[in-house]
């Protein structure tokens, strides 16, 4: 049951992420401006968490110094203010499936991250648990280089083609030129998330409270976010706010995402390490792929199938290379194949422990 936790965990955030991409996608269409949406999103998370994390956390809660200050202002730069916004920016350009492929990104630049920064280290010669991270890291951007670039026969419904359930209009004037610069905007959104995949455990360590560091990345996003959107959108208009689609995206985003997601997204990150959170990434492009093919009109391909296929078999090869790591941990005198310095971080009676 311990084990299958965090993958559960995992599962579950992809499916909110989905819904939220689906949601925002439409809501940006509508007229919402993306620097004021993260602004919100991110008031309401803090509001939500911020009496939580005070009362529940009052006595684990650490002194804060001025530099784990500095360095959680920078987390929150990393992943959220320059990830959200650059993504929010992409994502006018392209489609909503497009934006999940390049999520598959996210494992191999994560995994190169933390392999540069010696937080993972990959012994090949040792055993199969290396290969196996390699291999599935290898499968799933592959699999997602399938689902973009490889069409093969396509299908789909024609009562969805012939009446879509959401008619979005913007998805047929999308230029090669758009796309490639809305490619290129969330690939380097991407490129932030992965560093704040990477950073979050090391100031968690200094910072042992998941529920007041969430809040405290919140209320520093918004901040930011805010003095972006008074820079660049200074018409008072864009914050008034009705009983629309835009609210609803609103509301969910900040309760769901921003604050729950962030938070249990925190607890597996620690006791798992960021690059088994970065592999959970490619379920979000068949989530979504699906969806957007019912609801969007967007035509599955053969070769969409079949890069999914390939993802989920990438994402089994890297659970079976944790679940491996989990075991080899247990006998030392053994040795690792595939040996992490990215320590999970166990919680017990109110106290963080370092395995």
């Amino acid at each position: 049951m311990k084990t299958l936790a965090p993958v559960t965990a995992m599962i579950l955030i992809q499916l909110a992420y989905g819904g939220s991409n689906i949601l925002i996608k439409i809501a940006l269409e509508k007229g919402l401006n993306q620097l004021v949406f993260v602004v919100y999103r991110h008031l309401i998370a803090m509001s939500l968490l911020g009496p939580f994390a005070y009362v529940l956390e009052r006595k684990q809660r650490p002194s804060i110094s001025v530099a784990v200050m500095t360095k959680i202002f920078v987390l929150a730069s990393l992943g959220t203010t320059i990830h959200l916004n650059v993504y929010y920016a992409g994502l006018a350009y392209t489609s909503a499936t497009v934006a999940s492929a390049l999520s598959n990104v996210i494992p191999s630049l994560t995994f190169l991250m933390a392999v540069v920064l010696r937080m993972e280290k990959v012994n090949i010669k040792s055993g199969r648990s290396g290969w196996a991270k390699l291999l599935g890291t290898t499968l799933c951007v592959a699999g997602s280089l399938i689902f973009t670039f490889w069409k093969g026969g396509g299908f789909l419904y024609k009562s969805f083609e012939q009446r879509p359930l959401i008619l979005m209009d913007s998805i047929q004037k999308h230029s090669p030129e758009n796309w490639i610069k809305g490619s290129a905007l969330i690939i380097g959104s991407h490129v932030a998330w992965s560093a704040w995949l990477i950073l979050q455990p090391l100031v968690y360590k200094e910072y042992p409270a998941c529920l007041s560091l969430t809040t405290l990345i919140c209320f520093f996003a918004s901040i930011q976010s805010s003095l972006l959107a008074l820079f660049f959108g200074r018409n008072p208009s864009l914050w008034k706010l009705d009983w629309n689609l835009q609210l609803l995206t609103i509301i969910y985003c900040g309760v769901v995402i921003s604050a729950l997601t962030n938070y249990v997204q925190t607890w597996c990150i620690t006791n798992k390490g960021p690059v088994f959170a970065a592999m959970f990434s490619p379920l979000l492009l068949i989530i979504v792929g699906v969806f957007s093919a019912v609801a969007f009109a967007e035509r599955l391909h053969v070769g969409s199938l079949i890069g999914a296929l390939v993802i989920i078999l990438g994402l089994y090869c890297v659970i079976w290379s944790k679940r491996q790591d989990d075991v080899t941990a247990l006998q030392p005198e053994e040795g690792n194949a595939f040996v992490s310095n990215d320590r999970p971080v166990e919680i017990s009676h109110g106290h963080a422990n370092l395995k």
